[in-house]
């Protein structure tokens, strides 16, 4: 009786040291130090670029080097920016991403694989309008560091290339030498500083 007494406390040990070894760490989007920001062909000959000024994002890692961690991202569609007041109104009205209806673009990750030492593949659902789609990213890791007031920074670079037609965003004419006034692929450029939780 007293051996499977002591068998059952070292499986609980076990256990315990297990659970306590994949407690997750939670990381916060530091907004001051971050962008989210997009570009897309005009008329064939050019790119316009832009961004939306407000968004959140948070970072559940069980390990230091982040990999395998959860990632949950969303972005204020009603804050895009490119320089251009008309051009804006236009891109939140539903020839593009309806804002008033749908005013939240949203990311939660599937994966987070660790490909080298600073680059990482993160896949997840991409919900723009009502439509949802894998994609993948491409991550490159900058490094952890501790900042002047003591909290632990990491920092992130993250690209992906979407079709935005497959997402509802389908308005489009020609040019008069039969090109697309708006490119169908877009650039997504992420730069992202997390913090630590404390």
């Amino acid at each position: 009786m007293k051996n499977t007494t002591k068998m059952l406390l070292a499986i609980m040990l076990v256990i315990g040291m297990t659970n306590l070894g994949q407690a997750q760490t939670k990381w916060n989007l530091d907004n001051a130090h971050s962008s989210v920001k997009f570009s897309v062909s005009h008329m064939v000959i050019s790119e316009i670029e832009g961004s939306f000024k407000t968004f959140t994002g948070t970072i559940d890692a069980a390990k230091p080097d982040f990999s395998g961690a959860a990632v949950d991202f969303s972005v204020d569609v009603t804050s895009i920016n490119t320089d251009n007041e008309m051009r804006d109104k236009h891109l939140k009205s539903d020839d593009f991403f309806n804002a008033e209806k749908f005013p939240k673009m949203t990311f939660k990750s599937i994966s987070f694989k660790k490909l080298t030492p600073k680059t990482y593949e993160l896949t997840g659902n991409l919900t723009i309008r009502d439509v949802t789609k894998k994609v993948k990213f491409n991550v490159t890791y900058g490094g952890t560091a501790k900042d002047p007031y003591g909290n632990i920074k990491s920092g992130f670079k993250a690209s992906a290339v979407i079709d935005r037609l497959v997402y509802g965003l389908k308005w489009n004419t020609l040019t008069e030498a039969g090109g697309a006034m708006v490119g169908k692929d877009v650039t997504i450029t992420l730069n992202l500083e997390f913090a630590q939780a404390k």
